[in-house]
């Protein structure tokens, strides 16, 4: 029983290696396509209508998602943790009115900040094909990480903290 146990653990975690390896090598291959510039953005206007100045000497994170994409509903609990405690801008691409996106918003406890890309010139400007789509940059607004799909808390947190 417990040459069994130990046989079904070492799976798993080969299965999670590969995944994590697999899930990473995707993630680069669709980066290739990003606009790597520097953040040249200076300002957002949010969906509350004000204007959110990008901070100098801080990181941001830039987040494009959607409501209609199933992997930003998995993401979007982390991008909430880290927009507690870093400049977070996420950027709802094609997902739907002011009010749609505040209701999808209120109906799953999120407040951080979003601007409506409602017919996409954001993401066209940052040449984004997939979601969602992290984006960080450091204090100087120079791209540091880009990552396409998932990410965790903890690979976010990680990604912070390497950008200061």
């Amino acid at each position: 029983m417990k040459e069994k146990i130990k046989k079904y653990l070492k799976e798993i975690v080969v299965f999670i290696v590969v995944l994590t390896i697999a899930t990473n090598a995707l993630s680069y291959y669709r980066s290739l396509d990003l606009d790597k510039s520097d953040l040249e953005i200076q300002s957002f206007k949010l969906l509350d209508n004000t204007n959110y100045d990008i901070p100098k000497n801080k990181p941001i994170l830039v987040h494009f998602w959607a409501t209609w994409c199933p992997t930003c509903k998995f993401e979007s609990p982390n991008i909430e943790k880290v927009s507690k405690d870093y400049e977070v801008i996420t950027i709802a691409v094609q997902s739907g009115t002011k009010e749609d996106i505040e209701k999808y918003m209120k109906e799953h406890g999120f407040t951080f900040r979003v601007v409506n890309d409602k017919d996409g010139f954001l993401s066209q400007k940052f040449n984004i094909k997939a979601f969602p789509t992290t984006l960080i940059y450091d204090k100087n607004k120079n791209l540091k990480f880009s990552d396409v799909g998932y990410t965790s808390t903890v690979g976010l947190y990680s990604r912070m903290l390497l950008s200061k």
